[in-house]
């Protein structure tokens, strides 16, 4: 009991001190900041509900908002999501992720995260009509969590990602790390507190063939000579969410659950998130969100694609003696302009 009081006040401790490291919102800093990726959900649940649920969200879905819920999994899951991202703009997203039970508190998610960007033809200065191949510019993210249960009441959280970023001769690569914990109350634990720091890690900086020039030296020794530019290097997209969510029961089979959510981002402006879901007996939940900023409404202040509103629902049904859950997750976020976001999940619990 008392190693478990000590893990968690360190895991606050850091929570509480890497907080303070983390700017408030600044606009004026928007921009600045790169591997803009780690702002991306790309879970299909978490989605429909517009990112406000870190305090209720469970499961693999649970590392991109507050990695604490990873440890509400029963024994294992197994989830897989793909997005349309920005309809239009020919981005899709491919997201898959394992977690496993270890011991009677403990939780292990690893999980992938890739962005495929499609192909674009190759042009130069000598060949701007392009017509000699293509190349793929992608994001790579790979994550691994561990969450425990520290009492009844309180859950914790560590995770890690190895970023990658590349097209055919620059890419950059990097480390970043998430911490959350949740306090779970009441008599049916209807009531959740939650706190994470996300996106902390060292600057990244591009590198590659990419960035070299070759060219000849009129008179010098060397009739060619490449050099090689050096990149600035950028900060992550480093941020604190802080969410409540509350369970309505409704007779023996119905319930809803109500979430609010604050984002204090370090490189754009703060964010506040409203969603409910409806949960039909574990087997049909219908949900919606609205993430609003400063400014969200106004074509001329906004500096968002994401409009605002997202809606979501899930089919789960039982599968085996085992208890098996399997569900198919779907999700809508509104965009200005391109045509939303649409995904697509399908999840496994066992």
């Amino acid at each position: 009991m008392k190693l478990q009081k000590i893990s968690t006040i360190v895991l606050g401790g850091m929570l509480a001190l890497s907080a303070m490291q983390v700017q408030a919102g600044n606009p004026d800093r928007s921009g600045s900041a790169g591997a803009d990726q780690l702002l991306i959900n790309p879970w299909a649940r978490a989605a429909g509900l517009g990112n406000s649920s870190m305090a209720s969200v469970t499961g693999i879905e649970s590392t991109f908002l507050n990695v604490a819920g990873l440890a509400f999994i029963r024994k294992t899951e197994i989830n897989f999501s793909t997005s349309n991202y920005l309809g239009g703009t020919d981005i899709n997203i491919s997201s898959v992720g394992f977690a496993q039970r270890v011991g009677e508190s403990s939780v292990l998610g690893i999980s992938v995260m890739y962005i495929g960007f499609g192909d674009i033809p190759i042009t130069t200065t000598e060949i701007p009509e392009g017509g000699i191949g293509t190349f793929s510019p992608n994001m790579t993210n790979i994550g691994l969590s561990f969450a425990k249960e520290f009492s009844n009441s309180i859950y914790g959280g560590l995770g890690v990602r190895i970023l990658s970023e590349s097209i055919s001769n620059v890419n950059a690569q990097g480390v970043s790390f998430d911490a959350g914990i949740r306090y779970v109350t009441g008599e049916r634990d209807h009531l959740r507190f939650g706190i994470a720091l996300r996106n902390v890690g060292a600057p990244m900086k591009y590198s590659g063939d990419g960035l070299t020039v070759s060219g000849n030296i009129p008179g010098g020794l060397f009739s060619l000579i490449t050099l090689e530019q050096r990149s600035q290097s950028f900060e992550l997209p480093s941020l604190v969410n802080i969410g409540v969510a509350y369970d309505f029961q409704i007779g023996e089979t119905q319930k809803l659950t109500a979430n609010g959510q604050f984002t204090s981002n370090s490189f754009t402006k703060d964010q506040f998130g409203l969603g409910a879901e409806y949960n039909y007996n574990d087997r049909f939940l219908l949900r919606a969100g609205y993430l609003w900023e400063q400014g969200l409404t106004s074509d001329e202040n906004s500096i968002n694609a994401f409009t605002g509103p997202a809606a979501g629902l899930t089919l789960q049904l039982p599968a085996g003696v085992n208890k098996t859950i399997i569900g198919l997750d779907y999700s809508y976020r509104a965009t200005a302009p391109f045509s939303g976001v649409h995904s697509i999940g399908v999840h496994i619990d066992m």
